[in-house]
């Protein structure tokens, strides 16, 4: 088994390394795992166990190859693809860095991924995988972005992610139930009587409107955290994503929060002005205000019948 050296991995020299050092570039990889694991399922909401260990036993690989590239370790038997996560991991210097982390938390988000379809999952599951897609997200951003800036260390920095991600998770609710993805927690579902097909019923729609407060308080406190970030690309990045998701939280807001399988104005000019104002007025009024810190609690909505 060959040794993991930073003088020369499999498709990089070290000129050519720094080009590719993107976050754009590094999201085929697991753009690539992604596509793995939703090949030949269709619209099956159900796998069969056949199909559900050859995902799971993909998965476990990915993770297995990135363990052993981080303890210098490269397996003889690699793809193409996983090369990618090779050179990833052979050029990465810096103790406990940011793509580490970047790494470590989105492999266990794919594998979470691979393992809940079909399942309805627990509220401690659905916050465990909001917070590792947030930290893999936020991570990725600081080292790719703002790499030379050290990033705000508290842990609110990573709110903006997991309210994007809560916003996301609305989003495509839809079209995740009809292939097995159940976005709503169980101890929900139990206390409220509900199938997680519900999606148009009322009680779903209230915890919808919850969700959609807790995220909105949660981009609140993010915006902070990103008001403290020195590098003003990173800061930048950080508030156009910010505004994507926003966006999208008005739009279930308008709809009174019945969800809908598609949005495709969110694509059209007004949306794309609205984000651009909101990324901008962000980037000049944020740093001159300070907000107040506030307790992180739902409050009751009256909902339209």
């Amino acid at each position: 088994m060959p040794k993991c050296t930073i003088v020369e991995s499999r498709f990089f020299s070290r000129k050519r390394w720094t080009a590719h050092l993107t976050l754009a570039g590094h999201w085929r990889y697991f753009r690539w795992v992604d596509d793995v694991l939703d090949a030949e399922s269709g619209s099956k909401p159900v796998l069969s166990e056949a199909e559900v260990s050859e995902k799971i036993a993909f998965a476990n690989r990915q993770k297995s190859l990135l363990e052993a590239c981080y303890r210098g370790e490269i397996p003889e038997d690699l793809c193409t693809e996983e090369w990618l996560l090779v050179d990833l991991i052979c050029n990465d210097t810096e103790k406990n860095s940011g793509l580490q982390s970047y790494l470590r938390n989105m492999m266990a988000v794919m594998i979470f991924d691979a393992e809940r379809r079909g399942q309805v999952i627990s509220q401690a599951e659905l916050s465990g995988y909001s917070r590792s897609l947030a930290v893999a997200v936020t991570e990725a951003m600081y080292y790719f972005i703002g790499h030379d800036d050290p990033p705000p260390s508290h842990e609110a920095r990573y709110l903006a992610v997991t309210a994007a991600h809560i916003t996301h998770m609305l989003r495509d609710a839809l079209e995740d139930v009809e292939v097995g993805y159940f976005n709503i927690p169980h101890e929900y579902l139990q206390a409220r009587g509900l199938l997680p097909q519900d999606v148009k019923s009322r009680v779903y729609r209230e915890w919808v409107c919850g969700r959609v407060k807790l995220a909105r308080m949660y981009f609140q406190a993010g915006r902070e955290a990103t008001a403290q970030v020195k590098n003003i690309r990173c800061r930048l990045a950080g508030y156009a994503y910010t505004a994507r998701f926003e966006w999208m939280l008005r739009a279930i807001e308008q709809d009174n929060y019945c969800l809908r399988s598609e949005y495709p104005e969110r694509k059209g000019w007004r949306a794309s002005l609205w984000m651009a104002w909101s990324t901008l007025t962000a980037m000049l009024v944020t740093p001159f205000v300070k907000l107040q810190p506030q307790a992180l609690v739902i409050q009751p909505v009256q909902i339209e019948k």
